[in-house]
């Protein structure tokens, strides 16, 4: 009886001892693959790729093709951005996909063309199209994924935001303004401009941003030195025309990278056309433009040199006949207005009450229509085909023509050449059937 009575206690022991250690066992499933922000770039595949989006807030992901120079030349710069992006304060991971051999995976998140960069934000993919230099590439990247608008507690966390900020976007800070009256702009223009809410700032920060009482709404152009001052009202399209006027400067300088940003603005554009924007009488002439513009926000103000962009100064019929400073309205497209009377800034000593008498007379409707000589500038660069792919392609014909050239001017040379043999044939006494036959020192044609 005792030894029955033991083995039964063994028996309940050992199941006592099975199921303390089946349930002492994780029966969780090992993560698949791991991955470490170690600022390499990460090769991924179609096993992978899903596991390396979930596991970082920020991954930017190069679908690439092996074969593609594009790719080949992004590829190094990736590499020497990868350890900068991985120290941020919010890290971006870089990753790559040979999206050629994995079509599949390629189709799904709709890769049409090689390189192409999709920065994915927890897990959401957003295609990123900004410049691919490697310091402007981490500025465009900082920006994606930085909050919509910040919270700035304290002078210094102002100061830290404007210089991370950097030159590039232009900044909108509201003193002493609710950060929901913003926050729909934040999200809207969040490739655009950064946008951040401050309280409680002292005396200091109001003069270096030059305003006097809040609420208040402060736009910043860093590259530009500029900033304007909003006071309200902050709703409906007050606020908002505020906002998307000072995407631009007072006063923009014409190169193709601001016609791209003219594109996203809905206002005519005074065109001034200078010789050389950068002597002292356009720089004077400048500062005269940006006053206007202050006044007249409802109309872009821009200028643009001959001797800096001939090209685009030759579609408004610009000639070595024309005055210049020559001054227009231009509608971004097509159509130039003139006005009677006012169609260049040639006093120098006057210009200012000239550009007035400019403003009023389009205000009045005392204008010429003309159509632009050449293709729509703005309409050309937002086409599929840039400006650099025209030069490569005419650089490609001319090439091509000269081949052409050279290889037509080598039948003829051997034109010449097999017909005086042929003449030489003729006049030549007959040889041995064994010495016409091909010998190893002979070239052969």
């Amino acid at each position: 009886m005792a030894t029955k009575e033991r083995m039964t206690v063994a028996v309940k022991s050992l199941i006592i001892l099975f199921w303390a250690r089946a349930w002492s066992f994780d029966f969780r499933p090992a993560a698949a693959h791991q991955f470490t922000a170690d600022g390499t770039v990460i090769e991924l595949n179609d096993s992978n790729f899903d596991s390396a989006l979930s596991s970082f807030d920020h991954i930017l992901v190069d679908f690439y093709a092996p074969w593609c120079g594009h790719c080949k030349r992004l590829s190094p710069v990736l590499d020497a951005v990868a350890p900068l992006l991985a120290n941020l304060n919010q890290p971006i991971v870089i990753a790559k996909i040979d999206a050629d051999k994995y079509r599949k995976l390629a189709s799904k998140h709709e890769i049409d063309g090689f390189p192409t960069l999709k920065l994915f934000v927890h897990g959401i993919p957003i295609e990123y199209t900004g410049p691919r230099k490697p310091e402007l590439l981490i500025r465009f990247l900082k920006k994606y994924v930085a909050p919509d608008v910040s919270v700035l507690k304290s002078d210094s966390a102002l100061y830290n935001f404007v210089d991370e900020a950097g030159k590039h976007f232009p900044i909108f800070i509201g003193f002493g303004l609710d950060e929901s009256l913003i926050a729909e702009y934040g999200k809207r223009y969040k490739q655009k401009a950064w946008f951040a809410v401050a309280d409680d700032v002292s005396e200091e920060v109001m003069v270096a941003y030059d305003f006097d009482k809040t609420p208040a709404l402060v736009a910043i152009h860093p590259s530009y030195n500029e900033q304007s001052v909003f006071y309200g009202p902050f709703e409906g399209e007050f606020l908002e025309d505020f906002i998307r006027q000072n995407q631009l400067p007072l006063v923009v300088p014409i190169k193709s990278e601001t016609l791209k940003l003219l594109n996203n603005d809905e206002r005519k554009v005074v065109l001034t056309i200078v010789d050389d924007e950068l002597n002292e009488k356009s720089l004077k002439l400048i500062k005269i433009l940006r006053s206007a513009a202050t006044a007249n926000r409802d109309l872009v103000f821009a200028y643009v040199g001959v001797k800096q962009w001939e090209d685009f100064v030759d579609t408004f019929d610009v000639n070595k006949n024309t005055k210049l400073p020559k001054v227009l309205v231009w509608d971004r497209n097509d159509e130039y207005q003139l006005v009677e009377g006012s169609e260049s800034l040639d006093d120098f000593e006057d210009q200012r009450s000239q550009l007035s008498l400019f403003l009023e007379g389009f205000r009045e409707g005392r204008t010429i229509k003309k159509g632009i000589s050449g293709p729509s500038f703005v309409g050309f660069i937002n086409s599929l085909v840039g400006m650099k792919t025209v030069y490569l392609i005419v650089v490609l014909v001319a090439f091509l023509m000269v081949i052409q050239k050279l290889a037509k001017q080598g039948d003829e040379a051997r034109y010449r050449r097999e017909t005086q043999s042929e003449a030489q044939d003729v006049n030549a006494p007959s040889k041995s059937t064994d010495q016409r036959d091909y010998q190893p020192s002979d070239k052969e044609d």
